[in-house]
């Protein structure tokens, strides 16, 4: 029996604390294969401070720079007073952002992310520039090593930090530029006349949320984008005429909170109701909201959101003593919404007739939506499709609640070594019965149709978009041989045609398995690639045991384990900006086949061009 006494009572400092517990100020850690991982969390915390900078009306540019692991962001603001260098990035509850007069509006409010940035880095330097003088303190690992004394410079006002994430809590990560770029063009869209540069790349918006939406639309639209402007207000909106889930993209104080929140809610109930009043029948909100892509940006005094990590709004009020966002919300759209179909009815008319073929498809699903939940329901409680775990995405008081993960696998011998080996906590496991059907082209009714759709569906709870999603990875698990690769792309295929925010998100992977085992009496290394294989063989000798997985039941649970815990691959689904997503799916998926069978020919790897390789 454990003693509990007062030997159990320990004290922490502030970076101790931290250290220990990353999660509650920067989420998951995870190694960069993810947007919500650590890292890019660590890099928000420093541009937060730089964009209230800007926002306050100091300093027009940001710099970024990342050199492999080294971080240096530059902002051009009113500098860290030299005084309190040391306190602003080492003292809990220390900062300016309790000043309301000093930051009104800022996303900043704990005192906490750029000293969570420090206790978390390996190595971690801030400069100030203030008034012709500068200082700077270095640190490791939250621990001060070094500090300067004041002196001039002729450098600009502002605030220097370069760190380096810690290899000791983020293992293996590595920074994936697409991730990146996105949050900095969200940053721009978000700070008119604010110029970001990252690695020599400018990020600059003239319009705002209108540019966002144009940025993020993937095929054609039924309407022009409607551009609403007011004062701590903007919203952009239009509905698309391919996809037919809700794609929202909301901000408080420049912070996305892809999470949503009150603001979020009050948002998609003010469309409902100005539309319905506008066009005077009570339409389903369903049917209103089918297709809407739409941006939504507040500026909130002193916000309360529900995480450090700023991802949802919890806040019910616009300030202290002012109204409720729901009010602000509803009352903004009801009058402004309401004024532009009054002034462009060929958008009012577009709008009409997207809500009535919404209404025509509901009522055509209706009976097979019916049975397929009802076969959902009865699949859930019979068979063993879906292993489930005992955490979920939408707990969002959890603290692991981003680190759920769903693995689609092939077959039941994949699935019943994930299923041996995985967390049971966070990790839950779909097993496929063959290969999926080619939805490519097909309507919705397909997924309601088709039983492994449909329970996959249900298993990830999207039918009504990502608010719901009950894991934060969805990862294809399939081997890596050719009916593996077909069972990946038609997977590929079914997200992108009937729910492409999972991927334009982020939530969707594959699972990097290990080709080979080499092994001698003393060390394992599992390689995977032929490099990797190479380099074990000169590691641990040429004599040494080598074994080639051919599929992911071959692998023991025991083995298993390593692939899918601390030392977890996996790689992102990334869209290419240069294509949209009918032109990749027809590309790989329709009836181009001489343009197809060029392309695999030009890049088709034999065994010749492998041997030649190894040798060279």
């Amino acid at each position: 029996m454990t003693n509990y006494n007062e030997e159990s009572i320990r004290s922490l400092d502030w970076k101790e604390h931290i250290r220990l517990r990353p999660g509650m100020y920067i989420g998951k850690l995870g190694d960069g294969t993810s947007p919500d991982d650590g890292i890019y969390i660590l890099i928000k915390e420093v541009i937060d401070n730089s964009i209230d900078e800007f926002v306050m009306g100091n300093g027009r540019s940001i710099e970024l720079t990342i050199d492999e692991t080294t971080v240096r962001v530059r902002d051009y603001g009113r500098g860290i007073p030299l005084g309190k260098l040391e306190d602003v990035v080492s003292k809990i509850n220390t900062g300016a952002k309790y000043d309301s007069q000093a930051f009104k509006k800022s996303v900043g409010l704990n005192g906490v992310g750029l000293k969570a940035v420090n206790a978390l880095s390996q190595t971690f330097e801030v400069k100030a520039f203030r008034e012709g003088m500068t200082r700077s303190a270095r640190f490791e690992r939250g621990e001060l090593i070094d500090s300067t004394q004041p002196e001039s410079t002729a450098l600009k006002q502002g605030t220097e930090v370069v760190f380096s994430p810690d290899p000791q809590i983020f293992r293996n990560y590595r920074f994936l530029d697409e991730y990146i770029e996105r949050m900095l063009r969200f940053y721009a869209y978000l700070n008119t006349g604010l110029t970001i540069v990252f690695n020599g790349q400018k990020f600059v918006s003239e319009h705002g949320l209108k540019d966002l939406l144009e940025d993020q639309l993937d095929g054609p639209i039924v309407h022009p984008i409607v551009h609403l402007k007011g004062e701590d207000i903007e919203i952009a909106l239009t509905h698309s005429d391919r996809s037919q889930s809700e794609q929202y993209h909301s901000f408080v104080n420049g912070q996305h909170t892809t999470q949503g929140g009150t603001h979020q809610a009050a948002f998609r109930e003010a469309l409902v109701k100005t539309l319905r009043e506008f066009y005077n029948k009570n339409f389903e909100a369903a049917d209103i909201r089918q297709s809407v892509v739409a941006a939504i940006s507040l500026k909130v005094i002193e916000p309360v959101f529900e995480s450090q990590t700023k991802t949802k709004l919890g806040s019910n009020e616009m300030g202290p003593g002012l109204v409720t966002v729901r009010t602000f919300v509803v009352d903004f759209v009801k009058t402004h919404l309401d004024n532009y179909l009054h002034r462009e009815p060929d958008t009012a008319e577009a709008i009409l007739r997207k809500i009535l073929r919404a209404e025509r498809e509901r009522k055509d699903l209706a009976g097979i939506q019916k049975l397929a939940r009802e076969r959902a329901k009865k699949a859930s409680l019979h068979n063993r499709k879906l292993r489930d775990c005992r955490v979920h995405y939408t707990d969002s008081k959890h603290e692991r609640r981003l680190d759920t993960t769903l693995f689609i696998t092939e077959g039941d011998s994949a699935s019943g070594s994930i299923t041996k080996s995985r967390d049971v906590n966070t990790q839950a496991v779909f097993s496929l019965k063959g290969k999926p059907l080619n939805c490519y082209g097909l309507s919705k009714k397909v997924v309601y149709e088709n039983e492994e759709f449909n329970l996959l569906q249900s298993a990830l709870d999207i039918e009504d978009g990502l608010e719901t999603l009950r894991y934060n990875n969805v990862v294809v698990a399939t081997d890596a041989d050719v009916d593996g690769m077909h069972i990946r792309l038609l997977l590929l295929t079914f997200f992108l045609q009937f729910f492409p925010e999972l991927v334009k998100e982020g939530h969707l992977h594959i699972l990097q398995t290990p080709l080979f085992r080499v092994r001698n009496r003393k060390e394992t290394r599992y390689c995977y690639s032929e490099e990797e294989k190479r380099a074990a063989l000169l590691a641990l000798g040429a004599k040494s045991e080598i074994t080639r997985f051919k599929g992911l039941g071959e692998i023991s649970p025991d083995e298993f384990k390593h692939f899918i815990g601390p030392e977890i691959r996996l790689e992102p689904v990334l869209l290419s900006k240069d294509q949209t997503i009918e032109q990749i799916l027809e590309f790989y998926m329709g009836k181009n086949s001489p343009e197809r069978q060029a392309y695999i020919i030009g890049n088709l790897r034999v065994e010749k061009d492998l041997i030649e390789e190894e040798v060279g």
